[in-house]
């Protein structure tokens, strides 16, 4: 499986951040297209297997192979960018500055967002074959989750904004832990199954994750889910956002890189201890 130490992948992990950030804006919008349209075909294809078996837990154990085919590919999504590329200017990586991690966020977001809507509008076209009829079950099931992620948080007001923030907390925690996982080993299967179990799991516990609701709501309001581009703004895409910088950023990558990178001097054996009652 030929293992890295995690201060070995933690260094990968600065060092990917600084190569996003000096990347061109044709190679990164790129990149982040593809990453948007294939994670949208992934949630698809899930909610399109939960649907069919009746089964939520099947379709969250498949939809990881979406993630694992844009991070085989080096496609970028605006979680892991999040999560990496702040270190290489913590790591005061040459020319690394915040208007230019800023900057990547920011094409990421825009390409993510494109390929996302491009893979909506297809589905939605094949779904209804070309506008003309009902979308079937996958469509109204779509709606309603549209609904109830956006009306749904809406009733709860300031709580249930602060609900759908602390969910995209959690999600990126764990994408971000799968694509640190994926770091971890440099056989392809290692990578697949180091990233499989977080991914699965943010997904069957319905975080939030900004990427996947590019496409779902865009998505959602086609099929006819009775919500507004404002109601997903404010209700959903920017908590999650927010979370999702948060969880990745907070909860993965400063934590790595302050406990593998910026070590502290060992304890020496002998050294007084403080006794704590």
């Amino acid at each position: 499986m030929a293992y890295l130490e995690p201060s070995e992948f933690v260094t990968k992990m600065v060092d990917a951040g600084e190569s996003k950030v000096y990347m061109s804006t044709k190679d990164t919008l790129i990149r982040a297209f593809m990453a948007g349209a294939i994670l949208g075909l992934a949630a698809v294809f899930a909610i399109t297997v939960a649907v069919k078996t009746g089964s939520p837990l099947v379709g969250a154990v498949l939809f990881p192979v979406g993630f694992i085919m844009l991070y085989l590919m080096k496609f970028d999504l605006l979680t892991g960018v999040f999560t990496l590329v702040p270190l290489a200017l913590l790591d005061k990586r040459p020319g690394v500055t915040t208007s230019q991690v800023l900057r990547n966020w920011g094409l990421v977001f825009v390409g993510n967002f494109a390929g996302a809507l491009t893979t909506a509008t297809m589905m939605a076209f094949i779904l209804t074959y070309g506008f003309n009829t009902e979308g079937g079950a996958i469509a109204a099931k779509v709606a309603t989750i549209g609904e109830s992620r956006t009306l749904g948080y809406q009733e709860h007001g300031l709580g249930g904004w602060f609900t759908i923030f602390i969910r995209g907390m959690l999600c990126n925690w764990m994408v971000s832990m799968g694509v640190v996982g994926a770091m971890i080993s440099t056989s392809a299967g290692s990578k697949m199954a180091a990233m499989w179990m977080p991914v699965m799991l943010f997904f069957f516990m319905g975080f939030e994750h900004s990427i996947v609701n590019m496409f779902l709501f865009p998505f959602s309001m086609i099929m006819g889910g009775e919500f507004t581009v404002m109601d997903y703004l404010v209700w959903n895409e920017i908590p999650t956002v927010l979370g999702n910088l948060f969880g990745g950023l907070c909860l993965v990558g400063l934590p790595l890189y302050y406990t593998h990178v910026r070590t502290s001097p060992d304890r020496k054996i002998g050294a007084p201890v403080n006794n704590v009652l």
